[in-house]
């Protein structure tokens, strides 16, 4: 149970960062109201804010916060952000005027930016064959958090706007003090890295991890595929409320229904899927079944075909870990926080462009004036930029790096 400890906590901390997001949101138009007086097409204005400033944050420091951990290592890292994320998410809960949210979620996607360093610490206790199935771990963790996430902060938005804010930071507050107890540190002396800030920037961490043989393609295609399966939550609201007439609660259910599929694809059916096909080949499934999948909610016009679609759709993220898994075998043990640091910038950046991109899309085909009435037509996008994710991958195939 002791060896388990530390990976009990690195699930629970991944899950808080996923949970973080979902459970303010159901506060948050009301307590921009509150703050600006203003009505609920003005809060939508400062929500979007908010949100891309905690995306541009992660952009920005997910390789500074992988660096250092590279460098001081994974424990002073995660503790450290997990004490200042406690006192943000206090900040917020005290929060007089729309500027400390501003400064609150400055402050909270730097802090939700160590997932990085949650994952460089995955890599070091996995062994190589093992990496893979440990990150859908990860991505389980995250997938229970976003299905957590929303449900408690509703609940606990009975208690008025600022009590998710209160219950967050009692659990980043008790999660840092297990891992005080918990959580030993894996970065030794021999794959000590001293910390430059050269390096510590999405452009340099980008340009030294994407001189490793074969990661330059893979890290370009995990950014093609992020945008596409960020389609998701950018127009899945939008979609469900057009197409088949959804309320909230029916929205809120079916992407509750998503998460736990991704949850027991990545945290369940990952390894022995691994086992029988390996990494590369689970890549090329996941975005196979990603193209299927987005094709066909492309075109559903039955709110309850879409919903069986679901274990379909869950399937589809085990390309992530897997993809995760050779770039972090092919990355030095010096150099894994790097990399889970540029992939977090990655992800940002993706997090960032998919909902401009696929917002237009979906304006644009269900406008009065549209050339095509077609609700899903962000979905058939994200199947085009799956297709050009394969072109991108098959040529890695090739290489020995991914194939290991």
């Amino acid at each position: 149970m002791q060896n388990r400890l530390p990976l009990i906590f690195i699930l629970i901390t991944v899950m808080l960062d996923s949970m973080g997001i979902g459970l303010i949101m159901p506060v948050m138009p009301d307590l921009i109201q509150e703050l600006e007086a203003g009505d609920l097409g003005q809060a939508a204005l400062w929500g979007g804010i908010l949100a891309a400033i905690f995306a541009v944050m992660q952009f920005l420091f997910g390789p500074v916060i992988g660096g250092l951990s590279d460098r001081f290592g994974r424990r002073p890292v995660l503790l450290i952000a997990l004490v200042v994320m406690a006192f943000d998410y206090v900040l917020m809960a005290v929060a007089g005027t729309i500027w400390l949210l501003v400064i609150g979620r400055i402050i909270g996607g730097i802090t939700a930016a160590t997932q990085s360093t949650a994952s460089a610490y995955m890599a070091d206790i996995s062994k190589p064959e093992d990496k893979s199935a440990n990150f859908g771990l990860i991505g389980a963790a995250f997938g229970m958090g976003f299905v957590l996430g929303p449900l408690m902060g509703g609940l606990l938005a009975e208690y008025g706007t600022r009590a998710p804010f209160w219950a967050a930071a009692v659990l980043a507050g008790a999660n840092a003090i297990f891992g005080y107890f918990a959580l030993p540190e894996t970065v030794t002396d021999q794959i000590r890295r001293p910390f430059s800030l050269r390096r510590a920037n999405p452009l340099g961490a980008f340009k030294h991890i994407g001189q490793l043989p074969g990661l330059g393609r893979l890290m370009g295609m995990s950014f093609i595929y992020g945008i596409a399966f960020f389609v998701y939550p950018s127009i899945w609201a939008y979609f469900g409320k057009l197409q088949f007439g959804w309320g909230p609660g029916m929205i809120g259910l079916s992407l509750g229904a998503f998460g736990i599929g991704i949850a027991i694809v990545q945290g369940v059916l990952i390894r022995p899927i691994l086992a029988r096909i390996g990494e590369r080949n689970a890549v090329l499934l996941g975005l196979g079944v990603d193209v299927v999948a987005f094709v066909a909610l492309g075109f559903v016009t039955n709110g309850w075909i879409a919903l069986a679609l679901t274990p379909l759709t869950a399937l589809g993220s085990i390309a992530g870990p897997a993809l995760q898994g050779i770039m972090s075998r092919t990355a030095p043990d010096d150099q894994q926080g790097e990399l889970q640091g540029a992939l977090t910038s990655i992800n940002a950046v993706a997090s960032i462009a998919a909902p401009l991109a696929m917002t237009q899309v979906f304006f644009y085909f269900t406008h009065e004036n549209a050339p095509i009435y077609l609700p899903g037509a962000p979905f058939i996008l994200s199947a085009i930029l799956v297709v050009g994710a394969i072109g991108v991958y098959l040529p890695a195939l090739r290489t020995k790096q991914a194939d290991i």
